[in-house]
């Protein structure tokens, strides 16, 4: 007489040995990454001197200008008139020539006044202002 082994003794479960190995190589990954970047920063480079000299990423940071359904321009929760929104783009600009500015106008709002946004964005320096939209939904999705 062959015994069998009895279907309730084979174990069904999920080897985890891939998962386990592709764990292993990320946390190399981002270990040898990590070291690699450290030791940029700890390079002995002399640095030159500059008068306008201002961190990459708050030189770099773009604006973003609502415009609200009454028209009211919004930047950094602040309501601006476009006087004080053409100075404040004119220094951005004066401290950055590639400044990014990104325009959002409710869509409820009357073209005129997203339109205003766009042009003190032109007087003040803005190269390419964005605008803003979302995408619309595909055809048949309601």
């Amino acid at each position: 007489m062959i015994l069998q082994p009895s279907r309730d003794t084979d174990s069904i479960g999920v080897d985890l040995t891939p998962v386990i190995d592709m764990v292993f190589m990320l946390l190399i990954f981002f270990l040898v990454a990590t070291t690699f970047q450290q030791q940029e920063r700890e390079a002995k480079v002399a640095l030159p001197q500059a008068a306008a000299s201002a961190p990459i990423s708050s030189a770099m940071r773009e604006i973003v200008v609502n415009v609200t359904r009454d028209g009211t321009m919004i930047v950094n929760s602040r309501p601006l008139d476009a006087d004080a929104l053409r100075s404040m783009l004119a220094a951005a600009v004066a401290q950055n020539p590639g400044q990014k500015v990104n325009i959002r106008g409710d869509r409820e709002a009357s073209y005129g006044m997203v339109a205003r946004a766009l042009d003190v964005c032109k007087q003040a320096g803005i190269a390419e202002p964005f605008l803003q939209t979302i995408p619309t939904r595909e055809r048949g999705a309601h």
